[in-house]
């Protein structure tokens, strides 16, 4: 009985260990060699919040790196993954983030990869919903957090000594970090003064360094495994028109799929809303976007991104005007955040492209929050002028 009880655990403790002791060159040898373009439009966390698939991808002319949250889920024949490749520009978007990846989330992505980041072109989408009084709650920070990037960050000494202090001081607010008590004796020593803070440090250095290299290795083996294959339909409808004639198109496009409401958002998104509809009335009075620590957070993306030497062009989306008004959520509070967001953008030295005078234009948004069919129009050409290195300014258009 002995024996038959404990021979499975004993086989699967040495199969683990065998996992564990694989150099990782031998591991990277098998990583099929269209990984890379596979994982530019998965969408899919283990890559994004791993580390070897963005490494390569950076470190390639070929992609051009969008970062986001939710909106980028949002495929459609306008969107860029798809306009890009049909129209052939010489570069294709390779989309990171998900539904709550925020600033903090995209700051500990950053941190990864500050060397290939030097005078990489990027693009990156800003939500005004991220910008909540209280900044990324716990519900949505957790699921994004990356244990690799966490304690790679604790141990990266190239990052501003104070950048850092700052952003411990923040990520130790989420239970996420907390729950790891390696972790969080790290990110304490680095802004404590006292001394048995920095031995606690010393004494589980090794074993998180030891950790780390089996993080490491978890990333090879999810790379190696790849993730669920997701068909991407192409569009050839975007191909060889002109933006007037794409934002035509995309105004048919919107007119075809929102025939439900008054608000212009897409017919599938209102029906799960419908019944709600009523009660959601004015029920936003007196909110805004102008006041969070979700600035803060976005700070340090942009700190971090002036030291790594990095070229961003920031998308600053609007919300739909006609829902805002309808929640009672007020102009000003919206007017607030366009206006601080691009001030704080442009006091970096970097590009944006602000579309805050669309919130009222048809089609624009997909539903309430979402960048639609000719936001994304707009977006393309935004990018197509930026990696032209066209100084025009985009809102205008």
């Amino acid at each position: 009985m002995k024996k038959s009880l404990f021979t499975p655990l004993i086989f699967a403790f040495i199969l683990l260990l065998a996992l564990v002791l694989v150099p990782n060159k031998w591991i990277i040898k098998l990583i099929p060699h269209n990984r890379i373009s596979q994982a530019a439009t998965e969408l899919n966390p283990f890559m994004f919040q791993g580390k070897y698939v963005q490494d390569k991808m950076l470190s390639s002319d070929k992609y051009l790196p969008v970062y986001g949250s939710s909106e980028l889920a949002r495929l459609d024949q306008f969107h860029p993954s798809n306009y890009f490749q049909v129209n052939k520009e010489g570069v294709t978007p390779f989309l990171i983030g998900r539904g709550g990846t925020e600033s903090l989330i995209h700051f500990l992505n950053f941190s990864e990869h500050t060397e290939q980041l030097k005078n990489k072109k990027i693009v990156f989408v800003l939500s005004p919903q991220w910008f909540q009084p209280g900044g990324a709650d716990e519900s949505h920070f957790a699921p994004n957090f990356s244990s690799l990037q966490g304690y790679d960050f604790a141990f990266n000494d190239k990052i501003d000594p104070n950048m850092k202090k700052r952003a411990i001081k923040r990520l130790l607010k989420y239970n996420a970090v907390n729950a790891d008590p390696m972790l969080t004796i790290l990110y304490k020593a680095d802004i404590s003064k006292d001394p048995l803070v920095h031995s606690e440090a010393a004494l589980v250095r090794p074993f998180a360094k030891a950790y780390q290299q089996v993080l490491i290795k978890k990333d090879l083996y999810y790379t190696l495994a790849g993730g669920p294959h997701r068909h991407r339909t192409i569009s050839h409808s975007v191909k060889n028109k002109s933006w007037n004639q794409l934002e035509q198109y995309a105004d048919r496009v919107g007119k075809k799929y929102s025939r439900s409401n008054q608000f212009a958002i897409t017919d599938s998104q209102y029906n799960k809303i419908e019944a709600r509809v009523p009660e959601l009335k004015n029920s936003k009075a007196g909110a805004s976007y102008g006041r969070s620590v979700e600035y803060q957070d976005f700070q340090l993306v942009l700190d971090l991104l002036k030291q790594s030497g990095a070229k961003p062009l920031f998308i600053s989306v609007p919300v739909n005007g006609n829902w805002y008004d309808y929640v009672g959520f007020p102009k000003e509070g919206r007017t607030a955040y366009y206006t601080r967001i691009k001030n704080q953008i442009e006091q970096e030295g970097f590009q944006v492209a602000d579309f805050s005078d669309h919130e009222y234009d048809p089609y624009f948004m997909k539903d309430t929050i979402h960048i639609g069919w000719k936001g994304w129009v707009y977006t393309d050409r935004a990018i197509t002028d930026f990696l032209n290195d066209s100084n025009k300014t985009f809102a205008n258009k």
